[in-house]
């Protein structure tokens, strides 16, 4: 049967996708209402999601915590975390839901085609038919609840959407994205936090919650997608067998409405906390934000990601060199936001002051005038031409699939036009056209019309503000004080009975029948061979040639490796800046932002990189290398190797006020992650205590450092010299021939070629003598807590079971998935409140266990303590260990797109693993029972026995518990 034949869907739209060499189909389910997009093509790695409009109405996070609370359990499957049990024993390559601005996503992927309807079949139960009418407690666990064991207790607040969000309005970034939209969107839904103020998610009524799953959570305000190699026709016929005809269309009211422009730019300033040791002064967000368009405008969805290229976002960028030659602000970027209704445009002085406000509006205003008349530089529009259409063709999502990341693309325009699912997906003849017009005055009539002669505008400040979150802490237990004192007894004894009655709800296991109903794979299902490494080991005269034979589609992947084993202890903490700056400074013939443009013109990208590889049959040995990486169509490879050429030879460090410029926005984008992934910050430096592979990668990325960084951000006139010259001997000592490993994925015919323009490169490479003394590092406990104004904490303890003498085994892979979604999960997300936790038992032996978003400390930590204990007393059936051991196999084999197959053997080989060894460690896995996790018990023991913890959280919280610490340190 074809799907035109199906006669409970209607046929909307069928057509040859020739860009994605997809056939797509629009349809709408007629009972129902449900609307679905279909690509059908040749990709194993198959894609589901159902997606609905949800508009807030406020900021209680209602459409977050519904997120979460649906995947509590449903009709079909009766067990309390579905999602979970579906992390720990599925063959997924995707498997998340996320709430936006106006909609909710619920994506799963799969190459295993029963996996894949398992999925589908729990996701779909979960949406329609979830648990949260019968179970209040879901609400109370996902949202918030009070909370008191004894009524002697203080009356707090807990929930793991609360406590997420008290993270997310901890970041300064996150913080000014949104009220960029509240300023320019104030009568509209994006005026309000889909995912909940924490100030307001206290607001939110379990009925309230309820009824918002009622309104929107129907077939009629769906939307479906199918994407991949699967007989499409018998999917459509178990939707509408299983869900979609049990249900009758009815009019949602979910319209996305359209703010009506300004008369004239708005201004407003809010404020951010920070602690009573940061500065106030260069610390201050200004912005200029534009709402320039239709989210449907197909054209100009593309045309101003080229402007924000031209404009802003490319060194040396007309719009970002003016403000930075101003000194207005450290940090200048810029964005376009095309993932809601009206898109909008911002440019952003970050590390700036109050003062400078009008001086940053006159700058950008008198320079997009400047630009509208006299034209922007016809080649910094055909690079980011280039740029955007090269990642367009090559569809390098990294490890996320490609055909999710294209359905997430295609509600760009579907959530606003039911006809117009894929006019985003489609580019091919948008870039065509736009290659035409950059020749053209189009860019800069843009300009003149969406941005200069537009009052639809906000210019909004957000300033740091010592004491505020003390003063926000201090309120909220003032206003839960007086909320405890304004009850009686009865009142407070239910709300105590509540809290144990959560927790005994928590603790209290699934029935072995209820999660029976979870669809799981057989041992059968799964592959026993390991993925092969393709990797063939040649030679160019006595330097090393990794060669992966591998299809690429006419892209050509390329690396000059090399070795910095020789770096001397004074510059080795330099190559993080070296990497930081090369291609991103003048060379011999080309200026920084004609080097940038003609990168991107010529290439698909050359990047600087760094990697750490330890020998894993000798661990004390490491290899740290120095990159450059490139990818190119096959063509352009002589071109692709000369800039490389250029970058690492003739690269100038004479600039300083370039290299000020670097090193100010370097220290702003090191500031923010520390935030924003303030649980790796803590872990690798927990690491760091012990491992010295993990001590040298700090100094290179770590802590260590951003203290470098913002050493000589702060000293640059006085370090300026110093640090040039620390540059240049740097790459003496880096880029030299018997330092040199070549890497190459692409057809034999382009890797004679390649091998050829290396050559030529070799030859050119240093060889005066330099002094050789090698840097040594001693890894030290430090035991460090790095306080902010965070309102959560990222808790990591660490160690090694190698060096108390136990051996890795594949076995601890099923290890980690049992303690991330069992044993952390409910102690430290469910029970705990926090947003996540993760660990990791890696072959080195180097292992941690570390939260995320975590309202708490002490008690993480004892739950850490208690992790030994749980092991010993595992005792799964033969269906909860192939429930791991699918888990495992999944994360291990994540589909992989032609880089990442060459990335992969690159590694084996210079890590000297062998095929042998990865399918031994998959033999290990898929031999892994109950008694040997049990066993493992004694690996926990033994890397927790090193007594090595970081804390990046709260400096009241991480004050309290001063005595786990050696050191107490601000994080900035």
């Amino acid at each position: 049967m074809k799907i035109e034949e199906l006669t409970s869907y209607r046929l909307v739209e069928k057509k040859k996708i020739e860009d994605l060499n997809s056939m797509s189909y629009l349809l709408e389910h007629k009972k129902s209402g449900a609307r679905l997009a279909l690509l059908s093509n040749d990709d194993e790695n198959k894609v589901f999601y159902i997606g609905f409009r949800t508009p807030p109405e406020d900021s209680t996070g209602v459409a977050h915590i519904l997120e979460h609370s649906v995947l509590e359990g449903s009709r079909d499957f009766p067990v309390k975390d579905p999602f979970i049990e579906l992390a720990k024993g599925s063959l997924n390559t995707f498997l998340n839901a996320m709430t936006y601005p106006d909609k909710t996503v619920y994506p799963i992927a799969s190459c295993n085609d029963k996996d894949f309807q398992n999925l589908m079949h729990v996701y779909l139960d979960a949406v329609f038919y979830p648990n949260i009418y019968t179970e209040r407690k879901i609400f109370e666990q996902e949202g918030w609840h009070y909370e008191m064991e004894s009524p002697e207790d203080e009356l707090t607040i807990n929930g793991v959407v609360y406590n997420e969000m008290k993270g997310a309005f901890s970041s300064p970034d996150d913080v000014l994205e949104r009220e960029i939209t509240n300023t320019l969107f104030p009568d509209t839904t994006y005026s309000n936090e889909s995912g909940g103020d924490p100030e307001a998610i206290p607001d939110l009524t379990y009925e309230q919650f309820l009824d918002f799953h009622r309104r929107y959570y129907h077939p009629a305000n769906s939307y479906i997608y199918l994407y991949g190699n699967m007989d499409m026709v018998e999917k459509l016929e178990y939707l509408d067998q299983a869900y979609l005809s049990h249900f009758d269309r009815f009019s949602v009211d979910s319209e996305v409405a359209f703010q009506k422009p300004f008369d004239k730019c708005v201004e407003a300033g809010k404020f951010y906390p920070i602690t009573e040791n940061e500065p106030e002064e260069d610390n201050t967000y200004l912005t200029y934000n534009m709402v320039v368009g239709d989210s449907l405008d197909r054209e100009q969805y593309i045309a101003f990601q080229i402007l924000d290229y031209a404009l802003c976002s490319a060194p040396g960028a007309p719009l970002k060199q003016a403000l930075l030659d101003k000194g207005i602000g450290k940090d200048i970027y810029s964005y376009y936001e095309s993932g809601i209704r009206q898109s909008y445009f911002t440019i952003v002085a970050k590390n700036a002051n109050l003062d400078r406000r009008e001086e940053f509006v006159e700058c950008i205003e008198k320079e997009l005038s400047r630009l509208a008349k006299e034209g922007i530089d016809k080649k910094a529009l055909r690079a980011g031409l280039n740029y955007y259409e090269f990642r367009y063709r090559e569809a390098d999502f990294g490890s996320y699939p490609a055909g999710l990341m294209y359905g997430l693309q295609v509600l760009d325009s579907w959530l606003y036009d039911d006809a117009l699912p894929f006019i985003h997906i489609e580019a091919g003849e948008t870039y065509k056209a736009l290659r035409e017009k950059a020749e053209t005055d189009y860019f800069e009539e843009l300009i003149d019309k969406c941005m200069i002669h537009n009052t639809h505008k906000s210019i909004l400040t957000l300033s740091p503000k010592k004491g505020l979150a003390e003063e926000r802490e201090k309120l909220l237990k003032e206003k839960l004080a007086a909320l405890k004192e304004s009850m009686d007894p009865a009142q407070i004894g239910e709300i105590v009975e509540e809290t144990h009655a959560l927790l005994e709800y928590q603790e209290t296991p699934d029935s072995k029948e209820a999660l029976e109903t979870i669809p799981l794979l057989k041992r059968e299902d799964i592959r026993k061979e390991a993925e092969p490494l393709i990797n063939d080991i040649r030679s160019m005269g006595d330097t090393t040639v990794m060669y992966h034979d591998i299809f690429t589609n006419h892209i050509s992947y390329l690396r000059f490796l090399f070795d910095v084993g020789q770096v001397p202890e004074d510059l080795f903490p330099y190559i993080g800046i070296l990497k930081s700056v090369l291609g991103y400074v003048d060379t011999e013939n080309f200026t920084y932002g004609e080097l940038f443009h003609e990168i991107n013109m010529e290439t698909g990208g050359i990047v600087p990189v760094t990697n750490f590889f330890t020998n894993a049959k000798k661990l004390s040995e490491c290899r740290v290398t120095f990159e450059i990486k490139a990818k190119t169509l096959e063509d352009n490879l002589p071109k692709t190797v000369e800039l490389v050429q250029e970058i690492m030879l003739k690269s100038r460090f004479d600039d300083g006020k370039r290299l000020y410029e670097i090193l100010a926005e370097l220290k702003s984008r090191l500031q923010s992650n520390l935030i924003s992934a303030g649980h790796s910050v803590a872990a690798s430096r927990a690491m760091s205590y012990f491992s010295r592979p993990a001590a040298i990668q700090e100094q290179i990325n770590g802590m260590p450092f951003y203290r470098l960084v913002d050493h000589l951000e702060k000293n640059f006139d006085s370090c300026r010299e110093d640090l040039q010259n620390k540059l240049e001997a740097l790459m003496k000592y880096i880029f030299r021939p018997e330092n040199l490993l070549l890497d190459y994925v692409g057809t034999q015919d382009h890797y004679e070629e390649f091998i050829s323009l290396a050559g030529q490169v070799k030859k050119s490479l240093h060889t005066e003598p330099v002094e050789h003394r090698p840097f040594l590092i001693e890894p030290v406990r430090k035991n460090e807590g790095f306080m902010s104004a965070s309102q959560v904490q990222y808790v990591c303890r660490a160690g090694n079971f190698i060096s108390k003498g136990l051996s890795y085994t594949g076995a601890l892979r099923v290890l980690k998935v049992m303690m991330s979604y069992e044993y952390l999960w409910q102690e430290v997300r469910v029970k705990g409140g926090a947003y996540g936790c993760m660990c990791a038992f890696g072959k080195s032996g180097d292992s941690y266990f570390v939260s995320y978003r975590d309202p708490n400390l002490k008690s993480t930590v004892q739950v850490y303590e208690r992790a030994a204990e749980f092991v010993e007393g595992f005792d799964g059936d033969e269906r909860t260990m192939t429930q791991y051991i699918i888990g495992a196999i999944s994360e291990m084999d994540t589909p992989m797109n032609p880089a990442a197959k060459g990335l992969r053997a690159m590694s084996a080989y210079l890590t000297n693993q062998t095929f042998e060894d990865y399918q031994r460690e998959r033999n290990e896995l898929l031999g892994a029972n109950a008694a040997a996790i049990r066993s493992l018990a004694a690996h926990i023991r033994a890397f927790m026995e090193a007594d090595c913890i970081c804390v990046v959280g709260n400096d009241a919280k991480i004050k309290e518990e001063q005595e786990m610490f050696e050191t107490l340190e601000n994080l900035y």
